[in-house]
């Protein structure tokens, strides 16, 4: 089998490839990997590396199926999860099936049977997988492949017959749901059972009580099939998340249902779950400490205006990267925490929302601000609420006062 993988200044990529920025803070890159067959196939594949030469324990994370025309799709960038697998020295390693965003090829379905569909995708996550095996960075011998839902099915096909490296399988709300003409909640259901047979690799499976496309009278028999048959999982119900839980794992947010139970099981099986580079999670080249205040510090805040003091409450309980803005004359504020760079997310909202320079008054854990003499009070919350503004990626959130939105 042959293999070549081609950098982004080695290979003129489709348009939505070339206009797509890459966070170098994180080492991300996008390189090529061939899978061979009766016609070969280029696919794309977004790495997140940690610096030094390695080699770095592997993080396979697969990709869902949106609606429409899967060309379109765009590039899976998984920065909340990449940031905490980073932390913890793993490279990550993010591959877009073929017919999906810069990937060459057709997607092959095979309508109900839903089997065969994860099943179809296993050859692709093979040939990345073989790939691996010829980098100097990837220490191949502590692999775990993780997948949100089309790719949550195609990490459980691929557990029947995987690489001997990977200790442990995780499915964030894996399966696929077709509603025309199919009986599709028993296809799901023999899926599952089919591939329980063979998969004996440990794995874990996160499904939310409100999940729109797998609730848990769906999903509970698919589970018990696969473990009837001899399947090795375990499966975490979790409750309710935000308006719909099957995008959990895609919303910065869901790390707080998923991170914890994730590294218990990550180190029953002797994959790493310390903390060795801590740069990842936090903001690159944000401004140091000053010494006016501790971060958590309320009383500094001079007591701004009500609904700034509630916003930074809330602020504090987010997850690092995250940064807090204030506008000086109007005395509005904005916070935003996960993606590429919140900091640059809450001074756009701010300075757009406040029509003024606005300066940072804490990121991450630290608090950079240095008193400002013409720091205007705001009177009262409504010279100061503004409406809380998601935006389309739910890896980066925006909020200001009064309310979150989990999109």
């Amino acid at each position: 089998m042959a293999f070549f993988y081609l950098t982004l200044l080695q290979l003129c990529l489709p348009l939505q490839a070339q206009t797509l920025n890459l966070n170098a803070s994180l080492g991300e890159r996008i390189e090529f990997v061939r899978k061979s067959g009766a016609v070969a196939v280029d696919l794309q594949v977004t790495v997140f590396q940690p610096e030094g030469p390695g080699p770095f324990p592997v993080v396979v994370i697969n990709h869902g199926k949106d609606s429409g025309d899967i060309r379109l799709q765009a590039r899976n960038r998984p920065i909340a999860a990449a940031r905490e697998f980073l932390e913890r020295g793993y490279v990550v390693v993010v591959p877009m099936l073929q017919g999906f965003a810069g990937s060459g090829g057709s997607l092959v379905e095979h309508g109900c049977n839903t089997q065969a569909n994860g099943e179809a995708q296993m050859e692709d996550l093979a040939a990345v997988v073989r790939w691996l095996r010829l980098q100097r960075w990837a220490d191949t011998s502590r692999m775990m492949m993780t997948g949100q839902s089309y790719g949550g099915l195609a990490t459980m096909a691929y557990s029947q017959n995987p690489d001997p490296g990977f200790k442990l399988f995780v499915n964030f709300a894996g399966g696929v749901k077709y509603v025309i003409g199919c009986d599709w909640q028993a296809r799901l259901r023999d899926a599952f059972q089919s591939y329980g047979k063979k998969s004996k690799t440990p794995s874990i499976w996160f499904y939310g009580e409100n999940d729109s496309y797998f609730p848990p009278r769906i999903i509970t028999p698919a589970f018990q099939a696969f473990a009837a048959s001899g399947g090795n999982g375990e499966m975490v119900a979790y409750g309710s998340f935000g308006a719909d839980a099957h995008s959990m794992f895609a919303n910065v947010d869901g790390a707080d249902i998923w991170l914890d139970r994730l590294l218990l099981k990550m180190k029953t099986q002797g994959l790493p779950v310390d903390i060795v580079f801590p740069r990842y999670g936090r903001i690159d080249g944000a401004p140091l400490a000053t010494a006016y205040a501790q971060v958590a510090d309320f009383l500094a805040l001079e007591r701004l205006n009500v609904e700034v003091e509630k916003a930074y409450g809330i602020f504090l309980k987010k997850r690092l990267p995250r940064a807090f803005v204030i506008a000086p004359k109007t005395g509005r504020a904005n916070y935003a925490w996960g993606g590429d760079n919140p900091l640059v997310y809450a001074l756009e909202a701010c300075e757009k929302a406040s029509g003024e320079a606005c300066i940072l008054y804490a990121v991450d854990d630290a608090a950079p601000w240095k008193r400002n003499k013409a720091l205007t009070v705001a009177g009262d919350s409504s010279d100061a609420a503004l409406p809380c503004d998601a935006v389309d990626d739910p890896q980066r959130l925006r909020c200001t006062f009064t309310q979150e939105a989990h999109p």
